[in-house]
């Protein structure tokens, strides 16, 4: 089947959205033809330096009829009304993470994708990188036997000493779990398959914060969500995980981003924040050894989720950075905070497949035959 470029725009210009300007360059089934911002001059500037056609209002470019894919870059807060707009339009969506700042707007968001037919999708998509496609053939190739247990670490002392504007970082929505959690649980699903049941111990370590970066240098933020969270989870598969993201910390001794122990070895897995690393394996008989990629896309791909949205819903297959993985995360990151507060156990919900994994025979660029 001949794959055609698909027309899509961009709600929200700001940082993140220069990584997805450019998934067109790699992508020839992404055609990016329109990008808008509540700030219309911003949405200029990014069609300016991207050379886009049309820089517009975010409500002139969900009435595009050439528009097809959405790709929504907004803050958390606005996840979940841009989304419903964009699928109320009649167009597929690609959001940044988290799917929503709560579990029933994510759940009532990938329902109305399902009812209209429309293909709703979510960051991260770096678990299609290639150190993370390969630390999932690893697993599945039975290489370090049975997955017994993992952990995940992601420790930091938060956003204020850098970022131009880090306040959402700490209202609902936000915290380490909201931000940076997507990637790690993302990464864990794929290689381990679902969550049945959660717990966690959550804090606020600092209920107030002060901006030291520019341009709000001074500035006090009032702390609204849990910013160090400690998590349990019970795989379907049988293996134990735990999980620590932290704002509250400087840094952590060397920690790796993510490690699955198995019956006959263990594998140590590169960040899941990117799309590259080496992924390295040691078993009863070997000592560390790194494992050669045979993946593409171990640099900067972001935007194949999109990328994959646009594939799949033109050959009629599932996609992989689906609206149903990324509920699964959602509700997870809520139950480490809910059991937190509720002094108990979390049974999960939601359930879903592993996406199916790439193809290491097709060039970059291509997403199917």
């Amino acid at each position: 089947m001949s794959i055609r470029p698909v027309k899509f725009g961009i709600i929200g210009c700001g940082n993140i959205s220069n990584a997805y300007f450019q998934a067109t360059k790699r992508f020839s089934a992404l055609s990016v033809v329109a990008c808008a911002d509540i700030d219309l001059e911003r949405a200029q500037a990014k069609a300016a330096e991207h050379n886009v056609p049309k820089a517009c209002s975010p409500e002139e470019l969900l009435a595009d009829p050439e528009i097809e894919i959405v790709i929504n870059l907004t803050i958390p807060n606005a996840h979940y009304s841009v989304c419903k707009a964009a699928l109320e339009a009649g167009k597929h969506v690609h959001v940044e993470k988290p799917l929503s700042v709560t579990k029933a707007q994510g759940e009532e968001l990938v329902a109305l994708a399902k009812a209209k037919n429309l293909r709703i999708g979510c960051a991260p998509d770096t678990f299609l990188g290639g150190g993370h496609q390969q630390c999932r053939r690893v697993i599945d190739s039975g290489i370090i036997g049975e997955p017994v247990a993992a952990t995940a670490f992601m420790m930091g002392r938060g956003h204020e000493s850098w970022h131009p504007s880090p306040e959402f970082y700490y209202k609902p929505g936000g915290g380490p779990m909201f931000d940076m959690g997507p990637y790690y649980l993302t990464a864990l699903v794929n290689m381990l398959g679902p969550i049945k049941r959660v717990s966690g111990s959550t804090r606020i370590t600092f209920p107030e914060r002060t901006i030291t970066s520019q341009p709000l240098n001074g500035t006090v933020i009032n702390v609204e969500v849990a910013t160090h969270i400690a998590g349990v989870m019970d795989f379907a598969n049988g293996a134990i995980g735990t999980i620590i993201t932290s704002f509250d910390v400087y840094g952590a001794p060397g920690f790796p981003p993510i490690t699955i122990f198995g019956t006959e070895g263990t594998l140590s897995v590169p960040d899941p924040n990117g799309f590259g690393g080496t992924p390295r394996v040691k078993t009863k008989n070997t000592d560390w050894e790194d494992v050669p990629v045979i993946f593409g896309y171990n640099d900067g791909s972001r935007g194949i989720g999109a990328a994959d949205i646009a594939y799949a819903f033109q050959t009629g297959r599932p996609h992989r950075v689906n609206g149903d993985l990324a509920y699964h995360v959602l509700e997870t990151m809520e139950a480490f905070h809910t059991a937190s507060d509720s002094g108990s156990y979390y049974n999960m919900t939601s359930t879903v497949e592993r996406p199916a994994p790439l193809d290491p025979s097709l060039p970059e660029g291509t997403l199917d035959e």
